[in-house]
């Protein structure tokens, strides 16, 4: 079968900004369940994440994150940030027993540095 002209990886790639290959650890916060949980990432960019966690999620939760994205992010320094997303895809984690999450970042608050 010849794939059509019409079905390019550009229609099928939603993504507007680079993707980063990065493992942060993040905090999850979701106001639908009132609960904190954990996590890491796997990529960011400047509008998405994909993360794993052990906390069930669903197409369409808000969750919020609290991470620090690296300098290629921001402009050369790491930074503390706290973003507001919303889950766009699931995948389930059978093998690791962790899901993947897809997150579309609606609002995204840098933090400033903690000193202690």
């Amino acid at each position: 079968m010849v794939p059509s002209p019409a079905m390019s990886n550009t229609d099928t790639e939603r993504r507007s900004g680079q993707r980063i290959p990065v493992r942060v650890p993040l905090t999850l916060n979701t106001p639908e369940a009132n609960l904190q949980a954990t996590g890491y990432t796997r990529d960011l960019s400047s509008n998405g994440i994909f993360f794993y966690t052990d906390f069930p999620m669903r197409t369409g939760n808000e969750v919020e994150m609290l991470l620090i994205l690296p300098p290629e992010l921001t402009s050369g320094e790491k930074r503390w940030v706290c973003c507001q997303a919303t889950v766009v895809r699931v995948e389930d984690g059978a093998d690791s027993g962790k899901c993947g999450i897809a997150a579309h970042v609606r609002k995204m608050e840098f933090l400033p540095e903690l000193v202690g």
